[in-house]
């Protein structure tokens, strides 16, 4: 279950209209070991339109339309991160060993990159291997680069 300061988000409704997506803090309970990250509420796909839905632009002058887009919910509810550790456990079952909560709502795309880079660096992910999964932001910066 994701929570949003202590309250649970179960469905895409317990959200305000408008979220695009959200930034995580997973915790494995055991060791207090967390992760900082991003998860979008929806996906766009492209979708290619039916003969039907492009009778409908007969009357349209100029390039008709090959694609339409369609939402779809994410996964959110069964994520837990990207990370191959945090993955790993929870392919054997440990799902209940962690805490999820929702750190920040974002509206949009380019805002919801902007707060995860914020948060990781607030509290400096790279530079604490022993409290922080992550080991890269934005795949420009490495916890190794810090290892020197």
């Amino acid at each position: 279950m994701w929570y949003y300061k202590n309250q649970e988000m179960e469905t895409l409704s317990s959200f305000p209209k408008g979220t695009y997506g959200f930034i995580y803090r997973v915790t494995h309970t055991p060791s207090g070991k967390a992760y900082i990250g991003k998860k979008v509420l929806y996906h766009q796909k492209k979708v290619k339109l039916t003969k039907k839905e492009l009778l409908e632009y007969t009357h349209v002058a100029g390039r008709k339309p090959a694609y339409k887009i369609a939402m779809n919910e994410s996964d959110w509810q069964k994520y837990y991160g990207s990370h191959k550790e945090i993955m790993g456990m929870i392919r054997e079952g440990k799902e209940e060993e962690f805490k999820r909560e929702i750190l920040e709502l974002v509206t949009t795309k380019k805002l919801l990159t902007y707060y995860e880079l914020k948060y990781q660096m607030l509290y400096q992910v790279l530079e604490k291997p022993n409290e922080f999964f992550n080991d890269n932001i934005l795949g420009k910066f490495y916890r190794k680069d810090f290892d020197e």
